[in-house]
């Protein structure tokens, strides 16, 4: 069992950024709002920047240990790993960094970030440097004694950096990096992605470039999306986006997925698109549960 005595196979939802309707601001408050509504997850989105002292770090793991809420981080946008210039580099290092570090302090478990931007440079070329520039930043992690998954995300727009396979490829060739899988991203990338088969087919990938703990300990992010010639747009909520979501948890639950998924809908359907989705996969849940059982009494009948 999990906390919140949810069995391990099960996923865990919440929302990326404090719940839309929480009624009192800071972290603490969205943690206790998330138990209350009966969500499992929160991604706090530190996405401007990090500005968070150690002692609200202490705060915010021991609201989420006492609710039995698992935290992630969204880390600054302003990060590139393939910067053009030392300075900018710089700051992006710092901003993972920072992200990192005080993840860890509040509990956080899971550290997603944008990698970077193509810059029209050949995609093997960016690679490489995106992926020397996370081996430096998760040294340095790792000699500080920061615990944390670095979460590269699968992008929206073909003009950047982060493909599945260029975040299947980082997560299978530097240790302690992992990726975040947008589903809504890649249906807008290139406008497929976006049926049962396809979807079956992405996990089916994860798991061949990771093992097992690819889908063990998946973290993704989920909701509707506007898209066009050049990708994504912006996020919507379901009922205005093309996403097929259902087919998409149908998947997640025939291959066994388990961690956690962010939902990014927009204000005010943050909090009601993330329940519908843990709602209907719970639902698809008992379903596969309730034929298996009935298989199993059809078996010993025969």
């Amino acid at each position: 069992m999990t906390t919140n005595d949810h069995p391990a196979e099960m996923l865990r939802f919440g929302t990326v950024g404090s719940p839309a309707t929480a009624p009192r601001p800071g972290t603490p408050a969205a943690i206790e709002y998330s138990r209350l509504l009966g969500l499992d997850h929160l991604e706090i989105a530190w996405v401007q920047s990090v500005r968070v002292s150690d002692e609200t770090c202490a705060t915010i793991k021991a609201a989420a240990e006492a609710h039995e809420i698992t935290l992630s981080i969204h880390a600054p946008y302003y990060i590139n790993l393939n910067s053009q210039s030392a300075d900018l580099m710089r700051k992006s290092d710092e901003r993972l960094l920072a992200a990192a570090r005080k993840g860890f302090l509040a509990g956080a478990h899971d550290i997603v970030f944008h990698p970077g931007s193509y810059h029209d440079q050949p995609p093997e070329e960016v690679y490489e440097r995106i992926a020397g520039k996370l081996r430096e930043l998760r040294t340095i992690l790792d000699s500080e004694g920061v615990d944390v998954t670095l979460r590269p995300e699968t992008m929206g727009k073909p003009a950047v950096f982060g493909t599945l396979e260029e975040t299947l490829r980082l997560s299978r060739d530097i240790p302690g990096v992992l990726p975040c899988i947008d589903f809504a991203h890649l249906h807008a990338r290139g406008g497929q992605l976006n049926s049962y088969e396809e979807f079956a087919a992405i996990l089916d990938a994860v798991e061949a470039a990771l093992g097992e703990r690819g889908l063990h300990s998946l973290h993704a992010h989920l909701s509707g999306i506007a898209y066009g010639p050049r990708g994504e747009r912006h996020h919507l909520p379901l009922n205005e986006a093309d996403l097929q979501y259902r087919a998409l948890l149908q998947a997640l639950v025939d291959r066994g997925a388990r961690g956690t998924v962010g939902v990014e809908a927009p204000e005010p359907f943050h909090v009601a698109d993330a329940l519908t989705l843990q709602a209907t996969y719970r639902r698809l849940l008992e379903n596969e549960a309730g034929e298996d059982k009935s298989s199993m009494r059809n078996a010993e009948e025969a």
